[in-house]
């Protein structure tokens, strides 16, 4: 007698399915990340090398203005092979970038505190004006872009791609003077300067960080909303839209769902490319507002010629370009159906 094999049921192919779709998405978000790293690693050794290039032949002394003018010869030159400066520049450079990797970024040539100290004291600060201002920007980003895309030719499309391109001209220190003006001064709403830090008062912290966040804001909004209008314009005219339309799936579902998922990619890639932006123009926007944080200890140890600082300053930013750029590979995979079927 034969035996029939008993057929899967229902349950068991939609679990078999779905273990293989996560199974894709591993593997597409691993070469994605793998592809990313094989392309920011000599970027990274590439920048910093700059960095610490460009550190090296700035000319500055830290031996003569640590012992001052009246110093010894034999003095200075104690203090230069103390800071490692007698030796060739290629030397010095792996010595610092594997201290770097080891969380050593050396010492200030003026006040003696490690770098990693004055940098992690000031990073919390950063990050919140950074954060807020992403949140910010991405979610007014991803307002005005589907507005503007569910409404593609009309009225509604025509103010949001005007405001979108008169935002992406303003400069983030014009936008930070004239919101202080507007929303300090004239509407005593929001303070104009200074950092109140969360454990002390949550909601100072919040209204303190309020007006750099949307300082900082602007141009990111502006660029998603660009940039999901039009991704989502195109997903919206698909064959998959208009079947899942067809089956009777809400409109929110189907824009929301199908069309904002396939037409995100381009949103979030610019969304990664903006992150270098807020980390450069928070050294603007903490000036202006007077924030304790990495961008404004970046400008006072460049104007003090502190090398070390700045050095290590600018490899933590480096470090944040790069994770930032990897991490926008792996969600453009998760965004991208086809591109897990293709892995």
């Amino acid at each position: 007698m034969t035996v029939l094999a008993e057929r899967p049921s229902a349950q068991t192919r939609q679990r078999s399915l779905r273990a293989g779709l996560a199974g894709r998405f591993a593997a597409g978000a691993g070469y994605a990340l793998l592809r990313s790293l094989s392309i920011v690693l000599p970027v990274l050794l590439v920048a910093t090398f700059i960095t610490f290039l460009l550190g090296s032949v700035t000319g500055q002394d830290p031996a003569s203005m640590v012992l001052g003018d009246q110093a010894r010869p034999e003095d200075i030159e104690r203090m230069r092979a103390y800071f490692g400066l007698d030796q060739p520049v290629l030397v010095r450079y792996a010595d610092w970038l594997v201290s770097a990797f080891q969380g050593d970024l050396g010492e200030s040539w003026f006040t003696r505190i490690p770098v990693m100290d004055s940098i992690v004291s000031r990073l919390p600060v950063s990050f919140s004006i950074a954060i807020y201002a992403l949140l910010l920007g991405t979610v007014a980003g991803v307002v005005l872009g589907i507005a503007a895309a569910v409404n593609n030719g009309g009225w509604i499309d025509r103010t949001v791609t005007l405001l979108a391109s008169v935002l992406s001209t303003i400069p983030g220190f014009v936008a930070a003077v004239a919101l202080v003006v507007a929303l300090s001064v004239l509407m005593p709403v929001f303070p104009s300067g200074g950092y109140v830090p969360p454990e002390q008062d949550v909601g100072l912290w919040i209204r303190a960080l309020t007006l750099p966040a949307i300082a900082l804001s602007l141009d990111t909004a502006s660029d998603i909303a660009r940039q999901l209008r039009t991704g989502l314009v195109g997903a919206l005219q698909e064959n998959y839209v208009v079947g899942a339309t067809v089956r009777g799936f809400s409109r929110s579902r189907v824009v929301l769902v199908h069309g904002l998922r396939n037409g995100a990619g381009p949103a979030v890639a610019v969304l990664g490319m903006h992150v270098p932006r807020l980390i450069g123009g928070a050294v603007v926007t903490e000036t202006v507002f007077a924030m304790p944080g990495l961008g404004l200890l970046t400008k006072q140890a460049a104007l003090q010629g502190d090398v070390p600082v700045v050095q290590g300053a600018l490899f933590v930013s480096i470090l944040l370009v790069v994770a930032s750029s990897a991490i926008v590979n792996v969600l453009l995979v998760a965004l991208r159906p086809a591109a897990r079927r293709e892995s």
